[in-house]
């Protein structure tokens, strides 16, 4: 696989379900400032990662948004991809011309989607939005009193409204409100505080069990009378080692056989991914960010001689404050846990930290010009591409 690194940024609907991904890409061997390079990197990407890989590993069963250079579009490199999955995202900087415009016409009879990226009202887009499916608003560069506005510009066309860089949940309700149908951006990666907000008696006691399981030192005996002592978390748990994701030839049917059979790490950690989403009521799109962290983390903690467990554990506390809309500090302060776990996660001090710190901004792209500095490119794109599969199947064992 070439040496770059991909991400992906999720794209929600108007209830906060995942509509589709965007892929992101930034190699070390070209520059996308350049347009024959950007280009090329383009079609590095479908060929190299999307077509080799399958989008089901990239996006799940949701679309993908990818970004085509005009020379792209002309050489309709978005065929190769299926028309039923791919969204065809035409940069800003593509000059329309008739050119342009009769090769994105013929995609879009033929059934492909067509998306405008960071439209801004002009003339030469007209003739586009005429049959576009999606019009990408970029909200930073467009003041908050003109948005009303800018939409009801777009309205008049056959097109779905995409708000982009959302960063606050005031400007998601927002926009939401102008009419918006999709929506990217950090907001859901924010928590959402509230003046006096208190967290519930169902959120306190997952605490609880959260201080009692990961006390340094547990065994057998009392990992599974701590799990039993909820009835919730007993039964999911359950349910998630019975599931297909474990392949266990028989029924487990009691807390202590699962604890014996899988040992007290991996109940540890299973209990912690329940636990940690049963805090909270928000979308499926963070607890799915949460244990991409986790798992990113862990599978970075290896190769640089770190304490996987101990990341994978980190990697889920950094969302706290976004599960339980709380600062930070205030949410893992409910929690007594030793220092150097804590510490990492509220400062980024030690190399533990600094790999969270990196983990944690990776998917909010693009990551630091040259990639963490104990580790080469494809380590980090492996990882990243493992994390992705784990998260589905685990996900699909949670449900």
């Amino acid at each position: 696989m070439a040496d770059f690194l991909i991400g992906r940024q999720p794209i929600f609907d108007r209830s906060l379900n995942t509509f589709a991904f965007e892929l992101l890409f930034r190699g070390k061997d070209f520059d996308l400032s350049d347009k024959a390079q950007a280009s090329m990197a383009t079609h590095q990407v479908i060929t190299d990662t999307v077509l080799e890989l399958g989008i089901n590993t990239l996006a799940d069963s949701n679309k993908i948004f990818i970004n085509f250079t005009a020379q792209n579009i002309l050489e309709k490199i978005p065929t190769y991809l299926p028309k039923d999955r791919v969204v065809i995202e035409v940069l800003e900087d593509v000059t329309v011309d008739l050119r342009i415009i009769n090769s994105l016409k013929e995609m879009h009879e033929k059934g492909y989607t067509i998306a405008l990226d960071d439209f801004i009202p002009a003339p030469q887009w007209r003739p586009l939005l005429e049959f576009c499916n999606i019009v990408k608003l970029d909200i930073l560069a467009i003041p908050e009193n003109d948005w009303a506005k800018v939409i009801k510009v777009i309205r008049h066309y056959p097109c779905k409204l995409l708000a982009e860089k959302v960063e606050t949940h005031e400007q998601f309700e927002h926009l939401k409100e102008l009419g918006c149908d999709y929506f990217q951006g950090y907001f859901l990666s924010k928590p959402n505080l509230v003046k006096g907000h208190r967290i519930g008696v169902n959120q306190a006691a997952a605490i609880r069990l959260l201080s009692s399981i990961n006390k340094p030192e547990l065994n057998v005996e009392e990992v599974a009378t701590i799990i039993s002592q909820d009835a919730i978390l007993s039964f999911k748990l359950l349910h998630y080692i019975n599931s297909a994701f474990f392949s266990i030839p028989r029924k487990i049917d009691s807390i202590r056989q699962a604890v014996v059979f899988l040992g007290v790490k991996e109940v540890r950690r299973w209990s912690n991914m329940l636990t940690l989403a049963s805090l909270s009521d928000k979308p499926e799109a963070v607890t799915q960010a949460t244990l991409v962290r986790a798992k990113m983390c862990e599978l970075l903690a290896i190769p640089l001689g770190l304490n996987s467990d101990n990341l994978f554990f980190m990697g889920m506390l950094s969302n706290l404050d976004v599960i339980l809309d709380l600062p930070l500090p205030d949410a893992l302060a409910m929690l007594p846990l030793p220092n150097d776990i804590i510490e990492p996660v509220l400062t980024g001090n030690t190399l533990a930290g600094q790999l969270l710190t990196y983990v944690n901004h990776y998917e909010q792209w693009p990551p630091a010009a040259e990639t963490f500095a104990q580790l080469d490119t494809k380590t980090i794109q492996q990882a990243y591409l493992d994390t992705l599969a784990w998260v589905r199947d685990a996900l699909g064992a949670m449900e």
